[in-house]
């Protein structure tokens, strides 16, 4: 699951906050984090039903449109 990019100038995100926690079975849709931007707080919905198998980005760090954050399988 990558860092989605919801604007034209957004390049960037924090990662505010990990609602779910590895081991956490998740259903498409499921708010999973919570990502800061430049220009607003957004809810990071889970693309896929799975469980969340790994966090790749912790909490508290900024990361370019695109950078993997997490694994669901």
């Amino acid at each position: 699951m990558e860092l989605p990019k919801w604007g034209m100038t957004m390049q960037d995100g924090t990662i505010s906050e990990w609602v779910k926690k590895p081991g956490d079975s998740v259903e498409e849709g499921d708010v999973i984090a919570i990502i800061e931007t430049e220009k607003v707080d957004a809810d990071l919905e889970a693309p896929e039903s799975g469980v969340l198998k790994e966090i790749l980005v912790e909490a508290g760090r900024t990361v370019d449109v695109g950078t993997v954050l997490a694994r669901i399988e």
